[in-house]
């Protein structure tokens, strides 16, 4: 009976010390300010990408420039497209491969303007919420390969591909995503020949044009991914989606049109 009660105490024991482990994570004192109470993810989920917090530096004073004045990006460039109340503003994804995030505003309407290298994903959020105007950072960590953000004002973690506040004082709310979307920079000059363009500033400038994650898309497998995938897409395959539904980008570029209903 003895061997079983020391068995016992010792599971117990490794219950426990598993539990303190499992709950209280190393980065956890990286943030005193963030609520780690309130949470509705595992805290297992979250891997650190390498940079600290703000290690990628948000934009938070874009600088702008009228598109006729723009000489530096070549028209296969891709930019992200932001028009709300008859204003249209280019990001170039050439920037945000650097910066992740920036904090701007459209016609008065704050938003934050982002994009996750590791998932190819260009999110465009209004960052007002109970009448409160957000600003949003980089955490350096991540979940399922994603950008998690936070905002400075309570220091809550945001997921990037959801726009849903997963750790912190907004657990629960959701960010409201605004119409954009990824296009040529010659498509853009098209349509748009009066926009204007987010330019580089001197503060954060960055070796904007290069590529630091050439070789990523010929990877087997997304960089610290932890999940279960079953699929014959392959995981890095590019998507297009609408709400819950995508399809892959080899299909429609096969059949050119997928007529979709939205029951």
């Amino acid at each position: 009976m003895f061997w079983r009660s020391k068995l016992k105490f010792s599971f117990f024991l490794l219950l426990f010390f598993s539990n303190i482990i499992y709950a209280n994570p190393d980065w956890i004192g990286e943030w005193p300010h963030t609520n780690f109470n309130k949470k509705n993810i595992a805290f297992d989920e979250i891997i650190s990408g390498g940079p600290p917090k703000d290690g990628i530096p948000a934009i938070d004073n874009p600088g702008f420039e009228l598109i006729e004045n723009i000489e530096n990006i070549g028209d296969n460039e891709p930019v992200i497209s932001v028009t709300h109340k008859n204003q249209t503003k280019a990001y170039p994804i050439r920037m945000l491969m650097f910066h992740e995030i920036v904090n701007d505003e459209i016609a008065e309407l704050p938003i934050s303007v982002t994009y996750c290298p590791l998932c190819n994903s260009s999110l465009v959020f209004k960052r007002k919420l109970e009448n409160k105007i957000l600003d949003f950072g980089t955490t350096g960590k991540l979940r399922f390969s994603n950008l998690i953000m936070y905002d400075r004002q309570t220091e809550s973690w945001w997921e990037q591909f959801t726009g849903r506040a997963i750790i912190g004082e907004y657990v629960g709310e959701k960010l409201l995503t605004l119409p954009a979307q990824i296009e040529s920079f010659s498509q853009f000059k098209i349509k748009h020949p009066k926009a204007k363009v987010l330019i580089p500033s001197k503060a954060n400038l960055r070796p904007y044009g290069e590529n630091p994650y050439v070789k990523y898309e010929q990877s087997n497998w997304p960089f610290l991914f932890r999940g279960n995938y079953q699929s014959e897409i392959p995981p890095l395959a590019r998507v297009v989606a609408i709400e819950n539904n995508a399809w892959p980008l080899s299909l429609v570029r096969k059949f050119k049109e997928i007529k979709y209903k939205n029951f």
